[in-house]
């Protein structure tokens, strides 16, 4: 199979604007370019069939070799129709968008910078010590069989020391339980 170049420059050119226009702030060069990129992937199923034979219909007299693979049409019209829906759906966000706020780009949101400022910090999976999570959690027994005092864990959070309790509670959206960098307090950096 030899592959036809003018296809392949042009995929790659849909390709390569696509991606630069969905990474802009309107919403409407974002829907371009998923429309660009849709033809894009289209043209590569195309690209990936080979080149025209024979419709797919069985005769004994023709060789096998020669037919059309229907598999890439196939996907192309699947391509087609999802390209269609997300197409639509995108305009539904625009236009909401543009009547409750009368702007086409997207603005940086207060929450979404706090949210990246979180540290990845999961109490329960990132814990030395795995965090009991049975219902019914048995008592720690000292050597003479008493119950012995429960130790107290921490944890690196942040590029903080804090305690595994603080560090849990921390996670919560709209928590203001720790204080902020170089905090040097006696119960390990909670208020």
């Amino acid at each position: 199979m030899t592959v036809n170049l003018t296809l392949l420059t042009v995929m790659g050119a849909l390709y390569a604007c696509g991606i630069y226009l969905i990474l802009e702030r309107s919403l409407t060069r974002v829907l371009l370019g998923l429309m660009l990129l849709a033809n894009a992937t289209n043209l590569l199923i195309l690209a990936t069939g080979g080149y025209a034979g024979l419709a797919p219909f069985f005769s004994k007299d023709t060789d096998p070799a020669s037919y059309n693979d229907p598999l890439p049409q196939a996907l192309i019209l699947t391509s087609i129709v999802i390209s269609f829906a997300v197409t639509a759906f995108m305009l539904g966000i625009i236009y909401r968008t543009w009547v409750l706020a009368r702007q086409d780009d997207i603005q940086d949101d207060i929450e979404d910078r706090r949210v990246a400022e979180t540290p990845s910090f999961d109490a329960e999976d990132d814990a030395v010590i795995p965090m009991e999570t049975s219902e019914f959690p048995l008592p720690m027994r000292g050597p003479d069989g008493s119950a012995a005092a429960e130790p107290r864990a921490t944890v690196e959070a942040g590029g903080r020391i804090l305690l595994a309790e603080h560090a849990a509670l921390e996670e919560k959206p709209g928590s203001a339980n720790v204080t902020g960098p170089g905090t040097d307090t006696a119960d390990g950096g909670a208020k």
